[in-house]
């Protein structure tokens, strides 16, 4: 059985996003302290921040490094500013478990088929995602 299943009708369409856009989620992610693996579990079920931080994620293959509930959370929410993730919901409102968007998911396809193992960030990434950060520009600005 496919895990991904075909369009439901051939009027289907997926988003189109700016290469801007694209851009800045890709740089997002590949300063992120996360593995590419948590962006494919992302893409099949919702994961909680407890399973993403700490030894866990370390555990899970999330983390390239252990980090605080509060850096995971941090890097998470810049993630889903930049368009990659959204928080789950439940019946009760938001929830601590987060799972991809459509753009994260045609980033994450994209990868597939470049055959990409893991995200490498480049100095220059690290300086325009930390000046982004801190900036918050607008999205119709970048």
């Amino acid at each position: 059985m496919d895990a991904h299943p075909a369009p439901l009708s051939p009027n289907y369409s997926t988003i189109t996003y700016s290469p801007q856009t694209r851009s800045r989620a890709e740089r997002a992610i590949r300063c992120a302290p996360f593995r590419l693996k948590l962006l494919q579990d992302l893409r099949d079920q919702s994961v909680a921040l407890q399973d993403i931080a700490n030894d866990t994620g370390i555990y899970k293959g999330y983390l390239r490094q252990p980090v605080s509930e509060l850096v995971a959370e941090s890097a998470l929410l810049w993630l889903i500013t930049v368009g990659l993730l959204r928080r789950e919901v439940d019946g009760q409102g938001l929830t601590d478990s987060f799972r991809l968007t459509p753009l994260g998911r045609q980033l994450l396809d994209q990868w597939g088929h470049q055959g990409i193992q893991d995200l490498k960030p480049r100095l220059q990434d690290h300086l325009y995602n930390a000046w982004s950060r801190w900036l918050r520009w607008p999205e119709w600005l970048q």
